[in-house]
């Protein structure tokens, strides 16, 4: 993996007392060091209290990842966007530790780098392969989210929270520089930007397994991110996203 100033991928992964669940990172290290195009991997530590940091220290020995920490836990959308601020690439990816998007699901991206500043994973349109489903509960309430993000922030799309996106240097910063929500709406927030700034959004049918280990707590993410909705709106009234 080069590291060269200016990458031409970065990724970035947030980890919030993910001890167990590293083995994704060295995933992501040996497709990126396969890959004839620069890269750097950072890995954002969002104020664990287990040894997640320890061991993203050894793994920096061993692969040269960067490091983002800090204290205390602020959430998903905070660490993605630190890490996306603080990335060096021509294009930003950010990806979930679990891999339930494979990191290998990029090549998909690849071809439409150059015309479209915001790429998304969709597991919702035609072609995107579900391997294992979310139990009923978890995939409907996502579902409904979905529709309500559709119509309350009228931005068209078919996922919003698909943790696998891409963004332009250009676009990661203007984007991320907005951002307010540091939670679970805040895919929502970075889409609804995206679109209030001009930027074209491809959303590409991918392969999706889900992770029965994953630590989005119901109901409280969703009686989070329907309120993060109603965050976004008055923060567009109040001209915050200008």
């Amino acid at each position: 993996m080069s590291h060269s100033s200016l990458p031409y991928l970065s990724v970035i992964v947030p980890a919030y007392n993910e001890s167990q669940r590293l083995e994704g990172i060295l995933k992501i290290d040996e497709y990126l060091r396969a890959q004839p195009f620069s890269s750097e991997l950072l890995v954002v530590d969002d104020g664990s209290s287990d040894d997640t940091l320890d061991r993203l220290k050894t793994l920096r020995d061993a692969c040269g990842i960067r490091i983002v920490s800090y204290r205390p836990n602020r959430g998903k959308g905070y660490a993605i966007q630190q890490g996306m601020l603080q990335a060096r690439g021509a294009y930003r990816l950010f990806c979930d530790v679990d891999l339930s998007t494979p990191i290998a699901e990029f090549d998909k991206f690849i071809p439409h780098l150059a015309e479209y500043a915001v790429i998304i994973a969709s597991r919702k349109q035609q072609h995107a392969s579900v391997v294992r489903h979310q139990p009923w509960l978890r995939e409907n309430l996502g579902k409904g989210f979905t529709f309500l993000s559709r119509v309350a922030l009228q931005v068209p799309l078919s996922d919003f929270t698909c943790g696998f996106k891409c963004f332009s240097q250009a676009a990661a910063e203007a984007i991320f520089q907005r951002m307010t929500i540091e939670r679970w709406g805040f895919d929502a927030e970075a889409m609804f930007i995206a679109q209030r700034l001009g930027y074209t959004i491809k959303e590409i049918p991918v392969t999706w397994t889900n992770d029965p280990r994953t630590r989005v707590k119901l109901p409280d993410a969703i009686i989070d991110s329907l309120l993060e909705l109603i965050t976004i709106r008055v923060n567009h009234l109040r001209g915050r996203y200008r």
